[in-house]
């Protein structure tokens, strides 16, 4: 199967959505009022309520939803062949993903741009609302977590560990340790594991660590390393486009206030220029301050996105946002045009029997854990946050939010099917090297050979030599990602100018880490986003509880004490647990609120005299709540079955034991939330369609208005 027709059905189907579903939906069941006074200029502080350009605001909440999800979630799925990841995207962000979000977007605008939580005390009562705040502030921290994870994977240097029982054969004399205690492993390596059938070959040097002598004739250490070192490129990229968007931010609101094209081009060829400057960087007398270590990136990203949530949101935040949003947006329409100049052949099976039981990238069942792995780019939870948190706050009218909530989402859905295209086009053996373990790759290699094309030949080493980056045994789907991009943008490229193919074979470093840059600016948006959303709930909770001014969103005591609270969650969560460990779990949960926010939703039009009209949110409320509750069982089990097989040995592993028992009893509470919404936002429903309407027709509710 070729890509190119896969692309434009995608592309039609979502422009005949936009253009009739989500005009229904302004019209008939949010009924957009463009003369309706929004809470930007109701509440306006200059700081968090603040009235902002359409096209600006558009890139904020563009790039505050576009996480790792459309990008990493597909191309993990992909284990499950195109076919099926292809479909739900499309069906999904469709009729599903852009609904929650530009319901959910109004709701807030009506409600004075409160969060999703503050919607359901309202709309739902004080247990369900109680309840949804308990379950909003896990699943934003676990959220967080799995988005920063996917940024070290990416950026931070890491240690890889080879199967049990290699041996290394050397091009020369066995290796030297430096001073530092390394050793070099010179080119021309070959490592020989699975009772020496199979082995890889080493074109470039790399570093080794061990406490014991490397021998040719023995298996290597136990305690043998690989050290794998980070993207010095990509971090410098992303540590530029911070002073680029505080001059962007302060173009547009002091230096030259309105004019926005110019803070734009500036700020885009700023941006590029940086991606070409960090080319120089490896090798140059700054790697060192670049080349960070994976507890280095957890660090950097802590500072930024607790700075970030702090500042006034016209500083940094939203300017980054519509900053990144030109970069995203712009990548997406290369990628566009890249697979349909290039039409790269799709070498995984459409629909892969194989692994439909588990396999090495998702070890689930395909149903449930297909939608629960593709997640963002059809349906998140996070968004829902995104639509009742910053972006209400902002809305200069109400008729935007059908091009903020329903268009942006579409865009997503967009992304995620060029990253199943993009991994998809890569040869199978080059895929599931790239996403296997090293460590597991005996496990699996059997099955991999049974996968069509799995016996043709592997191209991982020349990759490498062309990115200058290890790639084999990058787990997380990052480096995959970007992989795949690369090789369609070279095969786009060459085909205009068949007669430059070695000069465009320079590219692909260039590409390659574009393409990460891309990831890693998907991910930081939505991290800094995400941080000042959960200040928001969190200081909201505070007001609560504590009373007074701790509640106010300019209060900087409260969001100093709110943001470090938070900040403090995610971190904990993505040192402690392992990527193939949260990511799930990070499904899960986000899956889990979109439950939710489609119950909130639901009474919403309820409450507003619209309940004939609910069934746009209660069905696909329903079908995601039946996949993600089987995820959380089967979740669960395979929690609490790795807590008794440790509890079982007489040396327990501790650490994993609690981080698996404090799981499982995270996934019970966050279900039971998600239950105790759906009875209440049920009853509200049930009372609306027996004549019983509190607030007809009435909108926005003063009684939740006010900071």
């Amino acid at each position: 199967m070729s890509a190119m027709p896969v692309m434009i059905f995608v592309l039609c189907a979502m422009a005949i959505a936009y253009r009739y579903y989500s005009a229904f939906l302004a019209s008939r069941v949010a009924a957009l009022d463009g003369t309706r006074e929004t809470p930007a200029y109701q509440f306006n502080d200059g700081q968090n309520y603040h009235p902002t350009n359409r096209w600006v605001l558009f890139g904020h909440h563009f790039a505050a939803i576009s996480g790792a999800g459309p990008l990493i979630g597909p191309v993990l799925a992909a284990q499950f062949g195109y076919l099926p990841s292809l479909l739900w995207l499309v069906i999904g962000v469709c009729l599903a993903g852009a609904v929650q979000d530009f319901i959910v977007l109004a709701a807030s605008i009506r409600r004075g741009g409160k969060s999703l939580a503050q919607i359901a005390f309202f709309d739902i009562g004080k247990v369900a609302g109680t309840a949804c705040t308990i379950a909003i502030l896990f699943i934003i921290i676990i959220a967080l977590a799995g988005l920063g994870k996917v940024v070290v994977k990416a950026l931070g240097g890491e240690s890889v560990k080879y199967p049990l029982g290699s041996r290394m054969i050397f091009a020369g004399a066995p290796p030297m340790r430096n001073a530092s205690g390394i050793y070099i492993i010179p080119a021309g390596t070959r490592l020989t594991y699975n009772g020496g059938q199979s082995e890889l070959i080493f074109n470039d040097p790399f570093q080794m660590k061990t406490s014991a002598e490397l021998s040719a004739d023995s298996p290597l250490p136990a305690d043998a390393v690989r050290l794998v070192p980070g993207s010095s490129w990509g971090t410098f990229t992303i540590a530029c486009t911070i002073p680029i968007a505080l001059l962007v931010g302060l173009w547009m609101y002091k230096i030259r206030p309105g004019h926005v094209v110019e803070a734009s081009l500036i700020g885009a060829a700023l941006t590029l220029a940086a991606t070409v400057v960090g080319g120089l960087i490896p090798g140059s007398p700054l790697e060192p301050y670049f080349n960070l270590k994976d507890t280095s990136v957890i660090a950097a990203m802590a500072i930024y996105g607790f700075i970030a949530s702090v500042l006034p949101v016209w500083i940094l935040l939203c300017p980054r946002d519509y900053l990144s949003s030109f970069l995203k947006i712009g990548t997406i329409a290369l990628l566009v045009g890249g697979v349909l100049v290039a039409n790269p052949k799709l070498e995984a099976p459409a629909v892969n029997s194989v692994f439909l039981g588990g396999g090495p990238t998702v070890p689930g069942h395909i149903f449930p854990f297909l939608f629960i792995t593709i997640m963002c780019g059809a349906i998140s939870g996070f968004h829902a946050l995104v639509s009742s948190g910053t972006t209400p706050k902002m809305i200069k009218k109400e008729t935007d939010a059908r091009a903020i909530g329903y268009g942006a989402m579409l865009i997503e859905g967009l992304v995620g099917v060029c990253a199943v295209i993009a991994a998809c086009a890569l040869p199978v053996k080059d895929y599931y090297g790239m996403n296997v373990d090293l460590a597991a790759v005996p496990k699996w290699q059997d099955k991999i050979l049974q996968v069509g094309g799995g016996g043709g030949p592997e191209h991982i080493s020349m990759y490498e030599t062309l990115t200058q980056e290890s790639l084999r045994g990058r787990t997380g789907g990052a480096v995959t990602l970007a992989v795949g991009m690369a090789k369609i943008f070279d095969d786009a490229t060459r085909r205009f100018v068949p007669a430059a193919e070695q000069a465009f074979q320079k590219m692909w470093k260039y590409w390659y880490h574009f393409a990460i840059m891309f990831e890693a600016l998907f991910i930081l948006t939505t991290i800094d986003t995400g941080t000042r959303i959960g200040r928001f709930l969190l200081q909201e909770t505070m007001g609560k509880v504590l009373g007074g001014q701790w509640g106010r969103a300019d209060f900087w005591p409260g969001a100093i004490l709110s943001t470090a609270i938070i900040v403090f969650g995610w971190v904990f969560f993505i040192v402690n647990n392992s990527m193939d460990a949260i990511w799930p779990m990070f499904g899960v949960a986000n899956q889990m609120l979109s439950v939710i926010a489609l119950a909130i939703a639901s009474a919403f039009l309820a409450n507003s005299g619209l309940a004939r009209y609910a069934w746009a949110t209660t069905l696909p409320m329903a079908f995601v709540f039946i996949t993600t509750s089987t995820g959380a069982v089967y979740q669960f089990i395979g929690r609490l079955d790795t807590v008794r097989t440790q509890l079982a040995k007489p040396a327990p592993d501790w650490t994993l034991t609690i981080n698996n028992g404090v799981t499982a009893t995270l996934l019970v509470a966050m279900q039971a939330c998600a239950v105790i919404v759906i009875i209440a936002a049920a009853m509200r429903i049930w009372k609306a369609t027996n004549g019983f309407h509190p607030e007809p027709g009435r909108g926005f509710e003063p009684a939740l208005a006010g900071k």
